[in-house]
Order: C-alpha cells, then sequence, then structure tokens
C-alpha cells in the first residue's frame, strides 16, 4: 500500500477526481484551537494532543479540516479513550496463554519454559515478575525484546519475531508504521516499534491509515471500516456483492478479492465465482488475475472487470449497486470477549465523529 501525497487532503474523501488540489491549510494555532475544543474536558494533556493531532495531518499534507480532526480524534477515542499507551484488561494472563501454546505447538516442555522465565532480565526482575504485571501493549512489546534478546528459548517460541503487532492511541500495526516511516517527522528514539507506543509516533501513523490514502467514498464511514479492515476493504466488499449479485453466488463481503498465495489453478472464492461471468466478461482468468491484484489500490476501479462486473450488477438489480459497504467481518483477538465485527467498530467510530463535529 502507498500513499499518495497528491489526493491526502480530501476531507469528505471525495477522490483525486473529484477534488484535485489540497485545500490551504488553516494556520497551526487556529487548529490547535479547535482540536482544544473538540477535546473531552477530561483528557489529560490536552495541548499535547492538539499539537501532536496537528503534525500528524499537516506533515502528511492532509487537510486540517473539522471533518479530517473530528475522524482521527474519534478513532483515538474508540481504540485508546485518549490514551498513549492504554490498558489491555487481562494482558497478562493474555500473554502468558500465547507462551505456552506456542511452547505446546513447539513441543516445548513446560517446566523448561518455567525455568527459562525465572531468569532475571535487563531491569532486574524475572521475566515472570515482569510478564506477570504488564498492563500495556508497549510494556509487552519490551518484555518480548528482551526475552528473545536474551533467552535462547524466547528466540525459539518467537522466531526472533516481536509478537505485539499493534499499539499506541489508535491501535496501528507496526509493520503498516516501518511501511510508511520515510518522512516521520520526529527523531527516532530507539526503532519504528517504540514510535509506535508514544502519543506522537501513534497518532501520526494512525492519521497515515486512516486518512493517507485516495478514495471515491462518499462517507468517512468506509474510512473507519478500511481503519479496522484494510485499505479499501469498503470498496472491495462492494464489489464483491456486485459479483454476488451478478452471478447469484453468495460470497462473504469481506474486502478480500484475492486469496492469500493462491495460484491461477486453486483461486478463492471471489476469484472462481468471478471467473464464472468470464464468457460475459470477456475476460480470461490472468486478465481478471491481473486486475483483482490492484485490489489494494485506487486504480481497481479503472479496470475493465470493475466496470463490466458493476454493469452486469447495475442491470440485474434494476439499479446502481452501491460502490461502498461496510465489509462483513469478525473481529478476532485475545484482547477481544465479545462478538465484534467490523461494521460495530465503523459505526462506533462513526457516531463518535459525529458528537466530535457537535462540540
Amino acid at each position: 500500500m502507498r500513499i499518495r501525497l497528491s489526493c491526502l487532503g480530501l476531507v469528505l474523501l471525495a477522490g483525486c477526481a473529484t477534488q484535485p488540489a489540497l485545500p490551504p491549510q488553516r494556520q497551526p494555532d487556529v487548529v490547535r484551537a479547535e482540536i482544544l475544543r473538540k477535546l473531552p474536558a477530561s483528557v489529560s494533556d490536552r495541548s499535547g494532543w492538539a499539537n501532536d493531532v496537528y503534525v500528524a495531518l499537516s506533515a502528511q499534507d492532509i487537510s486540517t479540516s473539522t471533518a479530517n480532526l473530528c475522524a482521527v480524534l474519534a478513532v483515538a477515542e474508540q481504540e485508546s479513550t485518549y490514551t498513549a499507551d492504554p490498558v489491555v484488561p487481562g494482558l497478562a494472563r493474555i500473554a502468558r496463554a500465547e507462551i505456552d501454546r506456542r511452547a505446546a505447538a513447539l513441543h516445548v516442555p513446560g517446566l523448561l519454559v518455567s525455568a527459562a522465565l525465572r531468569i532475571d532480565s535487563p531491569d532486574g526482575r524475572s521475566y515472570a515478575q515482569r510478564l506477570g504485571h504488564v498492563r500495556t501493549e508497549r510494556e509487552l512489546s519490551a518484555l518480548y525484546e528482551d526475552f528473545i534478546g536474551m533467552v535462547p528459548l524466547g528466540g525459539k517460541l518467537f522466531g526472533g519475531l516481536n509478537p505485539v503487532h499493534t499499539g499506541g492511541p489508535m491501535q496501528v500495526s507496526v509493520d503498516f508504521a516501518r511501511e510508511h516511516a520515510r518522512n516521520y517527522p520526529y527523531p527516532v528514539e530507539g526503532s519504528i516499534r517504540h514510535e509506535v507506543f508514544t502519543r506522537r509516533g501513534g497518532l501520526y501513523f494512525g492519521t497515515a491509515h486512516l486518512l493517507g490514502y485516495p478514495a471515491h467514498y462518499d462517507a468517512l464511514l468506509y474510512r473507519f471500516a478500511d481503519f479496522n479492515a484494510g485499505w479499501y476493504a469498503s470498496r472491495n466488499a462492494a464489489f464483491q456483492a456486485a459479483v454476488s449479485r451478478a452471478t447469484g453466488i453468495d460470497l462473504a463481503l469481506d474486502g478480500d478479492l484475492l486469496q492469500p498465495g493462491a495460484d491461477l489453478e486453486h483461486p478463492g472464492s471471489t476469484e472462481r465465482a468471478i471467473r464464472a461471468l468470464g464468457a460475459r466478461l470477456d475476460m480470461g482468468d490472468g486478465q481478471i488475475r491481473d486486475a483483482l491484484a490492484r485490489g489494494d489500490r485506487l486504480e481497481f476501479e479503472e479496470t475493465a472487470l470493475y466496470a463490466r462486473v458493476f454493469a452486469l450488477a447495475d442491470a440485474a438489480a434494476g439499479r446502481a449497486m452501491p460502490r461502498a459497504i461496510l465489509p462483513g467481518i469478525r473481529l478476532e483477538s485475545p484482547k477481544i470477549t465479545r462478538k465484534l465485527t467490523t461494521a460495530w467498530f465503523a459505526d462506533r467510530v462513526n457516531a463518535r465523529w459525529q458528537r466530535c463535529m457537535q462540540r
């Protein structure tokens, strides 16, 4: 995924074709003052939040419109209640269960794991003591880094890779941050991973994930869904709905157009359904695959596949099918204890955004 700098300033995200020029940016003090008005009075260090939100937008040439300010604030409120390093309930239990799961998968005896955890870590406490007191993903990430680097078994259990993948006030992916760190405006303290767990870094990379790509959406609701499910998930789910309408084949509307790792002989369900339309689309399997491979970019909408599938679906429905819908994805994570979905997340954030716009 790539940030398209020419399109970052869209306010209601209508796309480059309809809004090619970035609107004039407002003066920094004006923007910071508005953010202060939008932040709840209970937030600690409100001026620090206002400055970090402003930098997250302005440093990436994203419009500092009220709509965008509230979009960033709404996600931060949903993900962390305006906490740079939010507490995760039951994190110590979750982390120990993950260690035990990995050990069992590798047939490592539990006694060996317990012995390794009794070793003193660099801060003087044993790994078991630290593990029993972790409350945030930043603390857990630091523990894993030490455990992997200092204890041979740690490297074996985790393959040398830190299993904490998200963090910070917007719960942004560490991998995403690394991919989009080239123009990061702050000095990096330690590593990009460490920056994700700070307020400034979490807001910067979270804003890039939320607003740092062009899309032809007519509402921020779909950006909120994409934030949870991946860039263009809402557009791709609508495309899957169009494929289903044109073929009569039920599909999971999850936004995943290609099955990861699938070769041409073993396509995923969406690709297989599209192939059933091959003659009507006048496209071969290779052409279909090439078009679907652009599903993580705006240019997918410029392909013949996109246009022809929607033409068939619109005709079958007798109306224009929606070009964006909320993906039907159930959220899976050890941190989630309820049955939640991407649509639930998007609706919750959208409600927060609306309240912010009214403040």
